[in-house]
């Protein structure tokens, strides 16, 4: 199927003829993370919740609620807030307490102080870690708070005993 080539180039118009194709297919453009980032440079005071992975390289201070996605504390990082999400990398430095429904990842270089409640952690060699862990089974997402008093009674019951 071989064209002329009195077809392929407009002698009249001097512009190349259309394509013959009718099949055009649409290009979509999507940012090839769904990843936010928060600079070295910016300072957030406040509340911080949403839906996508985030990067944290700048400093926080308040509330991170992202239930259903990862954050990552960058090197340059600093967070003095709670955090809840569903997975948590730290690289950098977080002060407050620490929600996860799947993993926390603290790495070589990062720093935690606070309290950590998650189905699964690693802590690398070299990392800091102050507080308490609390590793439940995957069922459960309850905060630690709302365990300790039904602890309480037990405890009584193991020093009366004794």
């Amino acid at each position: 199927m071989l064209q002329s080539s009195e077809n392929s180039f407009n002698l009249r118009a001097g512009t190349p003829a259309p394509n013959p194709n009718p099949y055009n297919p649409v290009k979509t453009v999507t940012a090839p993370v769904d990843q936010a980032t928060i600079g070295r440079t910016l300072v957030i005071k406040g509340e911080i919740s949403g839906s996508e992975a985030l990067y944290i390289d700048g400093r926080i201070e308040g509330k991170i609620t992202m239930p259903d996605s990862r954050v990552t504390i960058g090197r340059n990082g600093t967070v003095d807030a709670s955090i809840q999400a569903r997975e948590l990398v730290v690289m950098g430095k977080v002060n407050g307490n620490i929600e996860c429904s799947d993993r926390v990842d603290i790495r070589a270089e990062g720093a935690v102080n606070g309290d950590i409640s998650t189905v699964r952690i690693s802590v690398e060699d070299g990392a800091a870690l102050k507080g308490g862990i609390q590793v439940r089974s995957e069922g459960k997402s309850n905060p630690p708070q709302a365990q300790k008093p039904a602890e309480a009674p037990k405890a009584m019951a193991a020093t009366a005993s004794a």
